[in-house]
């Protein structure tokens, strides 16, 4: 059996034919880079199955291709897109909310399966967040690439200026960052493509271990990108026909550009600095590929702007005849262009003010077009293996300028840097090295490994479990509850007509909280999620899971927590030592803050320290392992018992149960609960009870009480 690989890319359009490319900020060159990685691998021998995640699309706006369930790429390789979040097509930084019910879906198509991938490889935060999730409950190896990180554009768009309230607003900056720092915290092996992402990108992540990075540098595909042949005269006469509107002189060497219009790429830069040049007008013409538009209106508020600002500097500077940017273009014309811009002696030109990944240059060199280019990232890796170019501080407009104008003031120079740039690309940065090399470290970190431990629907040693598994607050909502005589004798009928067994939520110990259960006189429960998530205990057993708490207990440091945290004493307290546990930190807040969670967070992380930290009825402070949590213990059990999260019920009714409303599980929420869950009104599964028992309201709004 050969290898099976699982790749999640979750945003963008993304298809086996025709990417549309620059059709918008989340179809870049990720999308060609995921598609054109999972054809190459599926390619080679030891590859027996390559599946693609992504997410299914009914829209009228895009094409019918993103509705299909499934997809061929090859006769290894296929697109598998799950329905998560609106059935509409929107951008990455609305998809958060969704995450978690796709995170479910994935492990319960796995799990039906019983076919587990050998690894999976996230694609970006969003696919990185979920394939965190995956791989803790599945035990599977996680492999991610960032491709580009939030903690670096919030670094370069504090630089530009824009308001920290704006950034969060626009790019939900600080999910990303902590989706990212998920994803590193699980990761066994990070894949970037160049040194700079290691040394000056992902080193300010707290979860960052160099230990786990490898560069591979990224591949292109040579059959398609290559130096000018037989078949020249009838491109030349095509592109031709697409520049011509816009140029007086066909004939000048063009300054190339190929990128989204996006503000990262920057291409109204390079426009004012060839505005600015009279040597370059006279010497070049600027040519700006910049995706396809049918009515610059109609495209999203960024592009928009991008646009507007290219017609505003081309008036400006009155470069009409000079400067081309056609509204549409073939992807298969790509090549084609890389190849006229050379045959030109042109130069391929990259502005953009962060460039992690750098195909374009790559794919432009392939085609013996030489690049003046950003000196930041992947284009200095580019360089150093190439030596087809130079690169320049595109921030500052005359280093910008003096570049341009030196790099095309050479003929022989010019002819150097493209037969290098021909033969660097086909040495170090061919697809099949690529892959090659990516194959070798998976198959080389896979040895290290442990198996994993344990199967699906397994039944525990404390008895069968029922068909449905109904969950209580113990802490909040059964001591609240003024009378639990009802609820009392309806539990009772449960298990018995229903086959709904009884899970109990706490955050005290067993001892503590069996001692406080018996008070309330209501049936056994068949499970324990005790101490916050970090311990199950079943039916009247004494000791807890021991593979729960293995899989909970990675990197967790108790000491430490507690050091790092101790200089905040004007703000917590630790709670008394019956309220700690091995694997819990307790303390109480002075008084309500709710400033206290990011705080607290941001200095676990900064320390290093593998911990999660969650609030409780805005007075109550628990920091547990990273992989702990009530939501995750469920999630747990029912994969050990081989339940559904649809026949899970939880009843959530205070400040801090959020966790549990996320994903595939149903959720109660009685009429008396913490305005701070008035926010989940929208979720689907989700029902607010206005009746005076709400658990019995839930499971008639669930069909919970309808026998099989």
């Amino acid at each position: 059996m050969g290898l099976s690989l699982l790749h999640l890319n979750l945003h963008g359009l993304i298809r086996s034919h025709d990417l549309e490319l620059g059709r918008d900020s989340d179809t870049g060159g990720q999308t060609l880079y995921v598609l054109e990685l999972v054809k190459g691998l599926a390619a080679r021998p030891e590859v027996e199955k390559v599946e693609l995640i992504t997410r299914l699309i009914i829209d009228r706006r895009v094409s019918s291709d993103y509705s299909k369930p499934i997809e061929k790429i090859s006769s290894g390789a296929e697109i598998i897109r799950l329905p998560f979040g609106p059935k509409r097509y929107i951008r990455k930084e609305l998809l958060w909310p969704y995450l978690d019910d796709l995170a479910d879906l994935l492990v319960e198509r796995l799990k039906r399966d019983n076919n587990l991938p050998d690894w999976i490889h996230a694609h970006y935060a969003d696919a990185g967040y979920v394939g965190a999730l995956v791989s803790r409950r599945l035990g599977l190896p996680l492999v991610f690439t960032g491709h580009s990180l939030g903690r670096e554009k919030l670094r370069r768009l504090l630089a530009a200026g824009i308001d920290h309230d704006q950034i969060e607003q626009n790019y939900s900056i600080s999910k990303r960052i902590d989706a990212e720092e998920l994803a590193l915290a699980h990761a066994n092996l990070l894949i970037t493509s160049t040194k700079q992402e290691s040394e000056e990108q992902y080193s300010r992540y707290g979860r960052f271990s160099v230990k786990n990075i490898e560069v591979i540098p990224p591949g292109v595909d040579l059959n398609r990108f290559y130096v000018k042949d037989s078949n020249l005269k009838e491109e030349e006469k095509e592109l031709n026909k697409l520049f011509k509107p816009f140029l007086r002189d066909l004939n000048l060497p063009p300054l190339l550009a190929i990128s989204r219009a996006v503000r990262r790429k920057n291409i109204p830069a390079l426009i004012e600095t060839y505005g600015r040049s009279t040597i370059l007008q006279q010497r070049h013409n600027l040519i700006l590929i910049l995706g396809c538009r049918e009515d610059s209106r109609q495209l999203e508020k960024q592009q928009r702007e991008v646009f507007q600002q290219v017609f505003d500097l081309v008036d400006k500077y009155n470069l009409y005849g000079k400067v081309a940017y056609p509204k549409q273009h073939k992807r298969e014309q790509i090549p084609s262009i890389y190849r006229w811009a050379a045959n030109r002696n042109g130069l391929f030109v990259n502005p953009a003010l962060t460039e992690p990944f750098g195909l374009t240059l790559l794919e432009a060199a392939a085609c013996g077009l030489p690049m003046v280019t950003t000196d930041d990232g992947g284009p200095r890796d580019i360089l150093s293996r190439c030596q087809n170019g130079l690169l320049v501080d595109v921030t500052d407009r005359e280093a910008f300028r003096d570049g341009l104008e030196t790099a095309g003031s050479n003929s022989s120079l010019w002819k150097t840097w493209s037969n290098n740039g021909v033969e660097g690309v086909s040495r170090h940065f061919s697809w099949d090295a690529h892959v090659c090399n990516y194959l070798a470290l998976m198959q080389q970190r896979l040895k290290f490994l442990a198996p994993r431990y344990w199967s699906f629907g397994n039944q525990n040693e404390s008895g069968s479990i029922g068909k449905k598994l109904l969950f209580l607050d113990l802490d909040n909502y059964l001591e609240k509850s003024k009378d639990l005589s009802l609820l009392r004798q309806k539990l009772h009928d449960l298990s018995s007509k229903y086959d709904i067994k009884l899970g109990i939520l706490t955050g005290r110990s067993i001892n503590a909280a069996r001692y406080r259960y018996a008070e309330t006189h209501l049936p056994k429960p068949s499970v324990w999620i005790c101490q916050a998530g970090t311990e199950i205990y079943y039916a009247d057993e004494s000791k807890s899971d021991i593979f729960w708490q293995d899989s909970i207990t990675v990197d967790w440091n108790r000491k430490g927590v507690e050091k790092v945290l101790f200089d905040l004493k004007d703000y917590l307290e630790l709670q008394s030592i019956e309220n700690q546990g091995p694997y819990k930190v307790s303390y109480l807040l002075k008084e309500p803050n709710d400033a206290i969670l990011p705080l607290v967070r941001k200095r676990l992380r900064q320390s290093g320290i593998a911990a999660f930290p969650h609030l409780k009825c805005h007075w109550y402070l628990d920091i547990v392992p990273l992989r702990a949590s009530r939501a995750e213990a469920i999630r747990f059990l029912t994969l050990h018992w081989g339940l559904s999260l649809e026949k899970v019920l939880i009843v959530a009714s205070q400040q801090g149960d959020a966790e549990l409303v996320r994903g595939l599980t149903t959720t109660v929420i009685p009429f008396d609960h913490d305005s701070s869950l008035d926010q989940l009104r929208s979720q689907q599964r989700v029902f607010f009870s206005d009746a005076q028992d709400g658990v019995l309201d839930g499971l008639k709004h669930f069909r919970f009480l309808k026998s099989y």
